[in-house]
């Protein structure tokens, strides 16, 4: 029985083949597409998920500040966690990760390298969490505090197909670390990945190494640089211990009273932010919802063109109804159909994702890799095949087996109106999808064009920069040097990056401060002529002049004075840390990070001795010379060490490279939703023009024109669209003003974005139909009369 079914399913396909084509590659790219975008889905979901008890660990974070500078550090004070562990039972064990500073260049024997992802680690990293020793002591990775854990690829750079362990390597001055571990690369969907591992108890050995006051790690409370996570017992109530761990905290540092902790889990750490806001989980949504809607548009299109060549076939079921067919049987015959088409479109699929994953990869900033042996792939692929084969195939089956045969053999039997209503709702469905889709792209596009033309408050271009390393100790000869070269049109100094100011702190004063208030503020040691050098604006009063008197002088940003409500701040006082100075300007705002965020409170200082990033700007023409000759200075005061750098521009870029890849993924998804459904309009066409093949005959005998016929068969298809515009119009200002909400500063959607969205659609549905609609109109009457 099967075997006849599979037989009759086949020939229908050879029958009728070019429906067949139209079927088979609409549900091939809607699955193609469809199933990447849930791979990417399920990859996005599942960092931190593959550790056994990572149900039970949270990563600590901090919320600072008051009123409009409140902000949220992933980052804790050091004894917060050891605390945690020694006082509180629900606190099982506690692992810290800081970031390496102090240690950049590694060598071993001529192999040098500049390492970028290494840290500071606690022992108990490698029991809290899956990260195993493959060599090496899990209970005691590091020996002593000359003790280096390294990754697999790590130490194959390092030392090729050698025994690494037991072997040293050099690092900055002429420190040896021993490899007493290694440890497999940390898997891609991790939120820890470091190359290297050193020992925590070197890091407080070297930081806090003469400190007075016998500061130390396990006391220090004002240096927030440590990733603190915790491994809880079960059902631990999270707001309590929150509520515990500030009462820990303030008990040693009183003062801090509007410090509040925020345990995150470690499984929401990729997505959420510790406050429960997006951290990337909107988008993840979108995305479900966009591999949806292309599977929804592919399975539409399937069943609108069943359903509408099912007049076609009314004969062929009423006669198989009269030799004793039951309904059933019928039903199952249309749905082995529909089932064949599904396993010609999988195994094309399937093709394709393995050929497009590496574009894929490349567009989505991701390292997928479609291996068949893997169950999730699988998982992913089995549930989006059955579930588009239920959607698309049994509403034709159910249509196709319930006709009536004698009806059918008399030739009574017509399209019922309300499946004719269907078809109708569908292709608006469709078109509506697709609409959103094509308005989505426009909006995206406009804000990433607002984002690059919005003036910053400081001029970018054709400047670069990086840290100066023992360069720093030479400046005025280097700057003096370099200004003389070919290419280079001006130098200077800062302690950070102007384009992603890092540092925060709360520890500053002035007068009308309120008694509990902490403005969290970003401070940035700048040279004299740094305002000059990115043609900064000024507000109100003087910038540095490099004269001793400086270093307690103040420069604030304009919402660091509204911040403080500090009225004409000209000569005020304002404390920053340990420095009572005086304000003696005001810079206008400019932005410190993407657009995403609000412009900050900024206090710049000066202060030489913490100046350790130059910054240089060329001429634009002549970069290349000035490259050269900088590299040159490099290597006079850092000959072992690699010279690298990065134009601002390709900085900012950076910011926003998941909004561009959101774009670029959008502006495929949109193409790949109207191709599909323009199949789906040029199939019904198609069927449309052969049904009304006598109808046109006749018109035109009665002297009906070319124009008045393609009007006639375009009309009905265009109203649907312009439904579809009406519908979507809506849906689409709703999305997009949801993703622009996570834009401090954002473009406005106009009715101009929706104009040409619906322009776009309706233009390429003309274009759809216009093919088939003017081969009916042009055809002989005579002929189309006689034939039927």
């Amino acid at each position: 029985m099967i075997k006849s079914y599979l037989k009759t399913a086949w020939r229908n396909l050879l029958k009728n083949k070019f429906y067949s084509l139209i079927n088979i590659f609409g549900l091939t790219a809607g699955l193609t597409v469809g199933i990447l975008i849930l791979l990417w889905v399920q990859d996005e979901s599942s960092f931190d998920g593959f550790h056994k008890n990572s149900a039970s660990i949270y990563r600590l974070e901090n919320r600072v500040g008051t009123g409009e500078s409140i902000q949220i550090w992933q980052s804790t004070a050091a004894p917060i966690g050891v605390l945690a562990k020694k006082e509180l039972p629900e606190v099982k064990d506690v692992a810290r990760l800081s970031f390496n500073y102090k240690y950049n260049l590694f060598k071993y024997r001529e192999k040098v390298f500049n390492e970028e992802h290494t840290a500071f680690a606690d022992p108990s990293l490698f029991s809290v969490f899956d990260f195993k020793l493959i060599k090496g002591n899990n209970e005691k990775p590091f020996t002593d505090i000359n003790s280096i854990v390294l990754t697999e690829t790590t130490a194959k750079k390092y030392f090729g197909n050698e025994e690494p362990m037991g072997k040293l390597i050099s690092s900055d001055d002429n420190m040896n670390f021993t490899v007493t571990g290694i440890i497999k690369d940390f898997p891609k969907n991790s939120s820890i990945k470091e190359d290297m591992l050193l020992p925590m108890d070197l890091l407080a050995q070297t930081m806090y190494a003469g400190k007075p006051g016998g500061t130390n790690l396990d006391n220090d409370f004002n240096q927030y640089s440590y990733e603190t996570y915790l491994l809880l017992q079960p059902k631990t109530n999270i707001k309590e211990l929150a509520v515990k761990l500030k009462k820990i905290h303030l008990r040693n540092k009183a003062d801090d009273t509007d410090i509040e902790y925020l345990p995150q889990a470690l499984t929401q750490m990729h997505l959420y932010h510790a406050d429960g806001t997006d951290g990337g989980i909107e988008t993840v949504r979108m995305f479900i919802i966009i591999s949806l809607l292309i599977l929804i548009i592919a399975c539409i299109n399937y069943v609108n063109l069943s359903t509408a060549r099912s007049m076609l076939r009314a004969k062929e079921i009423s006669l198989r109804k009269i030799v004793g067919a039951a309904k059933f049987q019928l039903f199952i015959q249309f749905i082995i159909e529909t089932a064949l088409l599904f396993v010609l479109a999988t195994i094309l699929s399937m093709l394709l994702m393995y050929l497009l994953m590496p574009y894929f990869n490349t567009i989505a900033g991701k390292e997928l890799v479609f291996d068949l042996t893997n169950f999730h792939i699988w998982k992913v692929i089995i549930v989006t095949i059955l579930l588009t084969l239920l959607a698309s195939g049994i509403y034709p089956a159910l249509l196709l087996s319930s006709f009536e045969p004698l009806k059918a053999l008399r030739g009574k039997i017509s399209a019922r109106v309300s499946a004719v209503m269907f078809r109708k709702v569908l292709v608006v469905t469709q078109f509506a999808f697709s609409i959103v889709l094509i308005a989505g792209t426009f909006v995206i596009s406009k804000q990433m064009d607002y984002i690059h033309s919005k003036k910053l408050g400081y001029d970018k271009e054709n400047v670069f920069a990086f840290f100066m390393r023992d360069m720093n100790k030479h400046f005025d000869a280097v700057r003096t040097d370099l200004l003389n070269q070919p290419g280079i049109s001006d130098v200077t100094r800062a302690s950070s990056n102007i384009i992603q100011l890092g540092g925060q702190t709360g520890s500053n004063d002035w007068d009308g401060k309120g008694k509990n208030e902490t403005m969290m503020v970003r401070p940035m040691a700048i040279d004299k002529n740094f305002m000059s050098f990115f043609n900064m604006q000024m507000q109100e009063g003087a910038v540095f002049s490099g004269s001793v008197g400086d270093s307690t002088h103040f420069i604030l940003n304009e919402t660091a004075v509204r911040t403080a409500r500090i009225k004409d701040p000209i000569g005020k006082r304002f404390k920053l840390w340990d420095v009572e100075g005086t304000i003696i300007g005001v810079a206008k705002d400019f932005h410190i990070a993407s657009m995403k965020n609000k412009i900050e409170p900024v206090v710049f200082m000066y202060a030489p001795q913490k100046m350790g990033a130059i910054y240089i700007k060329t001429t634009g023409k002549d970069a290349p010379k000035a490259i050269a000759a900088v590299e040159k200075e490099w290597k006079q005061y850092n000959a072992d060490f690699p010279f690298s750098y990065m134009f601002l521009d390709e900085v900012f870029n950076n910011l926003y490279k998941t909004e561009q890849r959101t774009g670029t993924l959008f502006n495929v998804f949109a193409l790949i939703a109207i191709l599909i459904s323009c199949l789906g309009l040029f199939g019904l066409a198609t069927y449309t023009a052969q049904v009304r093949k006598r109808e046109i005959g006749v018109r035109k005998v009665l002297g009906a024109t070319v124009p008045g016929i393609i009007r006639l068969l375009a009309s009905d298809f265009i109203k649907l669209v312009a439904v579809a515009i009406f519908i979507a119009v809506p849906v689409s200002w709703y999305m997009m003003n949801k993703w622009l909400q996570d834009f401090a500063y954002k473009t406005e959607i106009g009715w101009m974005v929706f104009a040409f969205a619906g322009f776009t659609a309706i233009a390429i549905a003309l274009a759809t139909i216009s093919f088939q609609a003017i081969k009916a109109a042009i055809a002989n009457p005579v002929k189309s009369l006689r034939t039927e």
